[in-house]
């Protein structure tokens, strides 16, 4: 699979808690030049970069991140917030207590909040795999399809680990045709990203692949 193709699928990300408004402009930078999908960045950096970006690049950013145990009012506000800041892409983390205590309905009700704010805009929703069984892996994918969600994403990159190959395998298998699978966390090489799509991955949370293209470059320069 070529690189560009590679690229045009990867979310260029960046959510490490002291990233700089310098830095995401960085980011920004490097994805248009790459033509990624969009770039992932925390809300506080949404307006600035949606100011620098206009509308050269998507801007997609992260909502009751990482943890996902806030209020589904102030998830659905926060995303509300972050739309009218010019995000075009929501990345959500489900409430990981209430899947514990199989709370089902409850899952669902957080989700829907969110993607009621989040109408006509993309939302994916984040599961954090390593944190759940398998039986609760395949419930969710039921209720994130339910919910009209357009993707289901494998993991924060902030937990024990990120995307693995039977975590997409699984949710791609699971997932009716219109929700798309993400896969994030711990993507380093190509033969990752070549991995997780010939699983049936649509879209990569990484920053690394952008990186990798960069270091050819200087490769092939020097």
């Amino acid at each position: 699979m070529e690189l560009t193709e590679i690229l045009k699928l990867c979310d260029h990300t960046l959510l490490r808690v002291d990233c700089t408004s310098a830095e995401i402009m960085k980011l920004c930078d490097e994805a248009i030049k790459y033509s990624c999908a969009s770039v992932c960045i925390p809300p506080c950096h949404v307006a600035g970069a949606k100011r620098y970006v206009g509308d050269r690049m998507k801007i997609c950013t992260v909502i009751g991140f990482p943890n996902g145990y806030m209020t589904s009012a102030a998830k659905a506000f926060e995303a509300d917030d972050a739309i009218r800041n010019g995000a075009d892409e929501i990345d959500m983390v489900i409430n990981l207590s209430m899947v514990k205590d199989a709370q089902w309905d409850a899952v669902m009700s957080d989700i829907l909040a969110v993607r009621e704010a989040t109408r006509g805009y993309i939302l994916k929703v984040i599961i954090e795999c390593c944190l759940l069984t398998e039986e609760e892996k395949v419930k969710l994918c039921e209720i994130v399809a339910e919910c009209g969600a357009d993707f289901i994403k494998t993991s924060t990159g902030f937990s024990k680990w990120g995307a693995t190959t039977a975590d997409v395998a699984l949710m791609r298998e699971h997932s009716p045709a219109e929700v798309k699978v993400k896969a994030a966390g711990g993507i380093s090489s190509i033969e990752d990203a070549e991995t997780f799509i010939s699983l049936g991955a649509e879209r990569l949370g990484t920053s690394r692949i952008v990186k990798i293209a960069i270091q050819m470059e200087k490769d092939a320069e020097s």
